[in-house]
């Protein structure tokens, strides 16, 4: 229980300070929230609960196919923002249209016999 206790804190903690740096320095919490921290620390608690090198080399690999669907999201987004469509619409359309991308790139990755 204490395990998954430090896991939430310290997940939690992460994310806070990106947001917390982020107000200050757009730059420095871009470049901190674009490093893969949530995959790294995944990876790392699957290694230290499991030891399954195939769980994480799969994991690892959906990671990458599932990376370019969701830039869709962190094009979509700004760009309707600048057209002054409402935050929290162009919140939900890019998570919508992100969404979408991640069914076109499953379907075309088993086009190919990619399976993730």
């Amino acid at each position: 229980m204490v395990y998954y206790i430090v896991k939430v804190l310290l997940s939690s903690v992460i994310i806070v300070l990106i947001s917390e740096i982020s107000k200050r320095s757009s730059l420095l919490g871009s470049i901190l929230a674009s490093v893969p921290l949530v995959s790294v620390m995944a990876i790392i608690w699957i290694y230290l609960e499991t030891k399954d090198i195939q769980k994480i080399a799969s994991l690892s690999s959906g990671i990458f196919w599932l990376v370019i669907p969701s830039l869709g999201f962190f094009v979509l987004l700004p760009y309707l923002l600048k057209k002054q469509v409402d935050f929290w619409i162009s919140m939900g359309i890019s998570v919508i249209a992100m969404v979408l991308f991640y069914f076109i790139m499953i379907f075309v990755l088993e086009k190919f016999g990619i399976r993730l």
